[in-house]
């Protein structure tokens, strides 16, 4: 007579109930992903983003203002470079790769243009000194940015966004500064300009307006 034990049927009672506790915890983890889950709207992500108008329109005021109080008279500022363009720039500018960002107010006839670039005569520089000024459609560089040393590259997430920084100052300035200025007509006119520009070439300015007046 055999006294053997049939241990199968609760061996499969076992499977199922493993089964079972592995089905009940992933309800549970499910359940609480979805507990801890945000649903975001196409697009809602893209507006949490870098607002450029926005902080084109906060900076420009803060940049407009800086170089205004540090602004050097062209002819002054013409000696100090002749004599020591270092010593000027460091002086004077707000350092920023390549070169200083340098900040000069001048009054002067404006002369030939090009794309928005006008050459203008002023009086108490050297004669082989150009100044010229860019009055847009394209406002190009990044020197309204750079004017005042405190905005920096680490304040942003990307390259992109600190690119798109430098653009929005520039547009902000063309809509306070430029709008009401007929800048296809500026040949022949005197006008007042202070603005920044980029020091490399001592003997060639290219400016930046933060404000510009026709006389």
């Amino acid at each position: 007579m055999s006294s053997r034990v049939d241990a199968g049927p609760v061996l499969r009672t076992g499977k199922r109930r493993g089964r079972v506790a592995v089905i009940a915890v992933a309800v549970v983890v499910l359940a609480a992903m979805a507990l801890d889950t945000t649903v975001v709207p196409i697009g809602a992500q893209q507006q949490e983003g870098f607002a450029a108008d926005q902080y084109g329109a906060e900076q420009f005021p803060i940049v407009r203002d800086s170089v205004e109080e540090r602004a050097v008279e062209a002819g002054e500022l013409a000696a100090a470079i002749a004599e020591d363009k270092a010593a000027a720039g460091e002086r004077y500018g707000v350092s920023a790769g390549i070169g200083p960002v340098v900040p000069v107010s001048f009054t002067g006839v404006v002369g030939e243009g090009k794309a928005g670039i006008y050459s203008v005569d002023v009086e108490g520089v050297p004669d082989d000194l150009t100044i010229r000024v860019q009055t847009g459609p394209a406002i190009n560089g990044s020197d309204l940015r750079d004017a005042t040393g405190d905005i920096e590259f680490g304040q942003f997430t990307n390259q992109i966004e600190y690119q798109n920084a430098g653009a929005a100052i520039n547009d902000e300035m063309k809509a306070q500064v430029l709008s009401g200025v007929d800048t296809d007509a500026l040949g022949g006119e005197t006008i007042s300009v202070t603005g920044v520009f980029k020091l490399i070439n001592p003997k060639n300015w290219l400016v930046t307006p933060v404000s510009l007046s026709v006389q």
